[in-house]
């Protein structure tokens, strides 16, 4: 399903409107957080999920740490 939604000023930042559809869907509430992917089609949207942002968080830290090694394998 895809679904046209603005960006709209809300004070010095942006928002975009989320139908109820989706929040009931995806089980959001007004103030709920998410979590914001970039992907090579644009950015993707997901409900926030505590225990992958702290993978994600890890994932971040190896490669920052690892980075001359994963540059190697990637050879």
């Amino acid at each position: 399903m895809i679904t046209a939604s603005k960006v709209r000023q809300m004070g010095n930042s942006s928002a975009v409107i989320l139908p109820k559809e989706y929040m009931a869907r995806y089980h959001l509430d007004q103030g709920d957080q998410v979590n914001l992917v970039e992907t090579a089609e644009g950015i993707l949207i997901t409900p926030y999920d505590d225990g992958a942002a702290r993978q994600m968080e890890l994932a971040a830290k190896v490669m920052r740490e690892n980075r001359n090694m994963l540059k190697k394998l990637a050879e």
